[in-house]
């Protein structure tokens, strides 16, 4: 039987006049593939928790036009933006969560220059703060001692410079937490940025999902964590490749924490 979780639209706070503490950006991947739901929910459940009162946009909610400014398309990413900066301003908007560095990226840094300006935070940035502020407590000790390494996401770590905050979370959960050789600035992608997610790989020696993932593997590792639903499908692809499947597991930070509680 699955949980019972709840969710109130941006609409329904309006409706009462009320304005949540943050709207959770679901993005594309959190809305539609199906793995990526599972981050959603463990995200919702990890907020329902701590009592934060959240809002999603809903229907209401589009792509914010990443993939199709990677891809070149400058005027599709405007009209995508430009639709979702006048939902989000309609509606006042102060903070804004997502679960999708991608959506954390274009959301901060490309929005303002369209008028759509918000503190936007990433996932493993708000459950430290809850962590932090005493909100949320990690009880049982579901992955003491396991092996867990830190994938970094592109647009997480090497473009916003966010390092500390998921690693600081996942030691709340009192594993072993291993670092790859490339790590932090020098992590290497997991081959999906820049819309290289819905196309077939160049010819070469190795995918760079299966290079990125044989870096994981060195660690010994249970599980791969990282703080993308991008990253996990191709990290999850990566340990296919290596047939690893059966000794490791991939999951989202989010996921960790939401098991932990």
């Amino acid at each position: 039987m699955s949980e019972q979780i709840t969710v109130k639209t941006m609409a329904e706070f309006t409706a009462e006049g009320k304005q949540p503490e943050i709207l959770f950006w679901v993005g594309s991947a959190g809305s539609y593939d199906d793995r990526a739901k599972k981050i959603s929910r463990a995200f919702v459940k990890i907020l329902n928790k701590a009592n934060v009162e959240f809002a999603v946009l809903g229907s209401e909610e589009s792509c914010t036009g990443d993939v199709a400014k990677r891809a070149g398309n400058e005027f599709l990413f405007q009209m995508q933006a430009m639709m979702n900066i006048e939902v989000l301003n309609g509606y006042e908007i102060k903070r804004i969560v997502t679960c999708d560095p991608h959506s954390f990226n274009t959301l901060k840094n490309e929005y303002p220059g369209l008028g759509g300006n918000y503190d936007v935070v990433h996932h493993t940035q708000y459950i430290k703060e809850l962590l932090d502020g005493g909100r949320l407590s990690l009880e049982g000790q579901v992955y003491k001692e396991k092996r867990i390494t830190f994938h970094d996401p592109c647009y997480l770590g090497r473009a916003n410079s966010v390092f500390d905050a998921p690693r600081e979370v996942l030691k709340k959960t009192n594993a072993n937490i291993l670092e790859m050789k490339r790590h932090k600035k020098d992590a290497l992608c997991c081959g999906a940025g820049g819309a290289q997610m819905f196309k077939e790989p160049e010819k070469g020696d190795m995918d760079i999902n299966v290079l990125r993932t044989k870096d994981a593997l060195e660690t010994n590792p249970n599980i791969i964590a990282t703080g993308c639903p991008y990253c996990n499908t191709m990290m999850t692809d990566g340990i296919k490749a290596h047939e690893k499947e059966e000794s490791v597991t991939v999951l989202d930070v989010a996921e960790l924490i939401a098991n932990s509680i």
